[in-house]
C-alpha cells in the first residue's frame, strides 16, 4: 500500500489532537477499527502485531543505520516469509519536506524480486506523493496530493497500470475537522460512497459513526464505535455493525513500551453456530 498522504485513514495522532496537518490523510471510512489498538478481532497470537491471516504466526527483524550528517537512513529486514528487504531513504536534502526512498525485496526461495521508488513531500498546507513499483508485467504509478487549510482537507489518490495503460484507482476524499469533532466524506472509484462522523465527547470518551454505500452491489454498511479511557494505562473498545457483529477489546499498558491488547469478535446473527473469534497482542517498542 502506498503511505503517506495516499493512506486515505485517519491515524492514531489525529485522534490524540495532534496538529491538523494534511500529512495524515483523512479518511474515516475505517473509524471503527482505528478506536481499536493495532490487533483486533483475529484468532491467533501475533508477534509484531500486525493483523495478518488467521492461525499464522508472523515476526519480522529489522536493523536500521541514520546517517543524519546527509539525511539518509539505510534499513534491512527480514521476515518469517523469509523475505529479505533493504531500503535506503533520504529527507530533507534535496527540498525542504522532501523524501526519497529505494526499497528493494528478496524472496530466496522463489527468486522474486521487487523494486519501488518513493518520493512525498509535505508541508503546512499540501501533502503529496508518488511511487513507482517495477513488476514483471510493467510498472504501476501511485500518487496522491491532500490539501489542508482552515480545518479542511480535501485528497486524491490515483493508481496506473502502465501493463494495462487504465486507472486501477481512483478515490476523491474531502474532510472538516473542529475541535473534537471530526466530518468526512470519500468516493472510491466512483462506485463506493462513504461518510464518518468522529467526536471526543470528552476527555476520556471518544465515539464514531461510518457508513457506506456500493452502487455495484447496493450493498449498504453501517456502523458504531466507541474508546473509552479507564485510566492511564488501561482502556476498552466497542463497536457493532449492521451485520450483527459485536467487538469488543481491551488494552493494557503493562510498563513502558509493553502493551497487551484482548479482543473478542461475537457474531450475532448465528450465535449458536459459532465462528466467534478470539485475539490477543503485545505490542512491544523500545
Amino acid at each position: 500500500m502506498f503511505h503517506g498522504a495516499s493512506e486515505f485513514f485517519v491515524t492514531t495522532d489525529l485522534l490524540h489532537n495532534q496538529k491538523w496537518h494534511p500529512q495524515y490523510m483523512l479518511t474515516l471510512e475505517k473509524v471503527p477499527e482505528i478506536f481499536f489498538p493495532r490487533v483486533i478481532i483475529m484468532d491467533f497470537l501475533n508477534w509484531n502485531v500486525k493483523p495478518k491471516l488467521p492461525k499464522v504466526f508472523a515476526g519480522s527483524l529489522e536493523t536500521k543505520y541514520k546517517w543524519e550528517e546527509y539525511g539518509m537512513t539505510f534499513s534491512e529486514k527480514w521476515n518469517t516469509d523469509n523475505i529479505l528487504a533493504t531500503e535506503i531513504t533520504v529527507e530533507d536534502q534535496i527540498a525542504k519536506g522532501l523524501k526519497v526512498s529505494f526499497d528493494t525485496s528478496f524472496a530466496p526461495q522463489t527468486g522474486k524480486r521487487s523494486g519501488k521508488i518513493k518520493t512525498a513531500y509535505k508541508n503546512d498546507y499540501i501533502s503529496g506523493g508518488a511511487d513507482v513499483d517495477f513488476e514483471f508485467a510493467g510498472p504501476t504509478v501511485h500518487g496522491a496530493l491532500v490539501l489542508g487549510y482552515m480545518g479542511w482537507l480535501a485528497g486524491y489518490q490515483m493508481s496506473f497500470d502502465t501493463s494495462k495503460s487504465k486507472l486501477s484507482r481512483s478515490n476523491f476524499a474531502v474532510g472538516y475537522s473542529a475541535g473534537d469533532f471530526t466530518l468526512h466524506t470519500n468516493v472510491n472509484d466512483g462506485s463506493e460512497f462513504g461518510g464518518s462522523i468522529y467526536q471526543r465527547v470528552n476527555s476520556k470518551l471518544d465515539i464514531g459513526v461510518n457508513l457506506s454505500w456500493t452502487a455495484s452491489n447496493n450493498a449498504t454498511r453501517f456502523g458504531l464505535c466507541g474508546k473509552y479511557i479507564l485510566d492511564n494505562d488501561a482502556s476498552v473498545s466497542a463497536k457493532i455493525n449492521n451485520s450483527s457483529q459485536l467487538g469488543l477489546g481491551y488494552s493494557q499498558k503493562l510498563r513502558d513500551g509493553v502493551v497487551l491488547t484482548l479482543s473478542a469478535l461475537v457474531e450475532g446473527k448465528n450465535f449458536n453456530a459459532g465462528g466467534h473469534k478470539l485475539g490477543l497482542g503485545l505490542d512491544l517498542a523500545a
